[in-house]
């Protein structure tokens, strides 16, 4: 490193982990703005003067650079998919990103926008604001909870957060950890911990979700509450109504009914939809069969979103029921909410209808495959049977 005479390697005697590791760095850097990056960053050109800009007109301002995306296996270089987007959480407290609303789009798409949430450890921040902040809290350990701190700390004790848009730099997002997290530390308590600090009652919706975090011991939390007195910051009901006042709409706290759920069979087979590969498929139903209803591959909720997920309506997983044509199978992706081909109608003749390829679910009963087809109500084999519906909601949905 001697030929980069403004690089200082600084070394700790034992592992600290990201977070406390960031704090050492923020206290040995001379600059008067600090910033941020994954060591799997590659910074695009020109990428800080938009952070600078925005923190030379506002001391108080976080600022993220857009994050795009190098590919972990050939460090291919995109924009990540909607490109700019604001960041946001839902209520398992996994980060996501939300389309920014009609009243926050600026004429000239160029400009910085505000976002609740940073996507984790890319932003740069005056020198001086950071500490008067108290930092990272210092009980976070290893990885995992800091982007929530940092977020709404700033936001509920006097500052803001912007993504600026032109400033790009790629990450690397990696399929595997490459690395050992030490025994007995774990996500789960940083996300605790930081629940516990910052988002008062709400944090009830999260033990709602995880109830295994009800009980955890998120450490002495008792210092950043007191910093939380001292800076006199807001309370996080504040947060959500002038900050992620968007968020609801698409994670809402409390979950709406669902329209159906359980296990769903078919009338043809007596067969039931199982999802225990990547493509759905006809199984024997396993109802009284002593397995564990709500642990099965057979049941599933047709929610408020208007997909259909695998899981009870307390505990939906991130999968959704996806087809892309009239005569495809059915398979189980990523859940976008964003309709298009995870969108889905329960009709009173029972047929599953997908709206964008204006077909329905069918299948074949030797094959054990489920696929579209062209719609025919008065065959059996189209015809499929919720195990609990929500006959107002369903009205509601096939309104629309």
């Amino acid at each position: 490193m001697v030929r980069f005479p403004k690089v200082r390697i600084v070394r700790t005697k034992k592992r600290e982990g990201l977070i406390r590791t960031r704090m050492l760095g923020a206290t040995v850097a001379i600059g008067e703005v600090i910033t941020f990056l994954d060591s799997h960053c590659e910074a695009n050109v020109n990428w800080l003067p938009p952070l600078l800009d925005r923190i030379a007109q506002n001391r108080k301002t976080i600022v993220c650079p857009m994050i795009d995306v190098i590919d972990h296996d050939h460090f291919g270089y995109e924009t990540q998919a909607g490109d700019a987007m604001r960041g946001a959480f839902d209520w398992e407290m996994f980060y996501k990103r939300i389309p920014i609303p009609s009243e926050l789009q600026n004429s000239d798409p160029s400009e910085p926008f505000e976002s609740p949430v940073m996507a984790g450890g890319l932003f740069a921040v005056e020198k001086r604001w950071f500490w008067e902040l108290g930092g990272y809290d210092p009980g976070l350990e290893i990885w995992g909870g800091e982007q929530y701190e940092i977020s709404f700390k700033v936001w509920m004790c006097g500052g803001r957060m912007e993504d600026a848009p032109c400033s790009r730099v790629g990450h690397i997002y990696r399929k595997y950890v490459p690395y050992k997290v030490p025994a007995g530390v774990s996500l789960a308590r940083n996300l605790k911990r930081v629940a516990e600090v910052w988002m008062d009652e709400y944090a009830e919706f999260i033990y709602q979700r995880r109830p295994d975090y009800r009980h955890l011991s998120p450490g002495d939390v008792g210092t950043q509450k007191e910093l939380r007195s001292k800076l006199n910051c807001q309370n996080f009901k504040w947060f959500m109504t002038n900050v992620a006042w968007d968020l609801p709409k698409f994670y809402p706290p409390v979950e709406p009914p669902a329209a159906a759920w359980g296990e769903i069979r078919n009338k043809k087979t007596g067969l039931c939809v199982d999802s225990k590969h990547a493509v759905i498929r006809l199984e024997t139903c396993t109802k009284g069969r002593n397995v564990d209803a709500w642990s099965s591959n057979q049941v599933f909720t047709f929610g408020w979103r208007e997909d259909i997920r695998p899981g009870d309506p307390q505990h939906t997983k991130k999968l959704c029921f996806d087809a892309v044509s009239h005569t495809s199978p059915v398979t189980l992706y990523d859940c976008h909410g964003m309709k298009g081909n995870q969108l889905w109608r329960y009709r009173k003749d029972k047929t599953i209808f997908h709206p964008t390829s204006n077909s329905c679910m069918d299948c074949n009963e030797s094959e054990r495959r489920i696929f579209m087809n062209i719609c025919n109500p008065s065959s059996p084999t189209q015809q499929w049977t919720f195990e609990n519906i929500n006959s107002t909601v369903l009205d509601i949905f096939n309104r629309t």
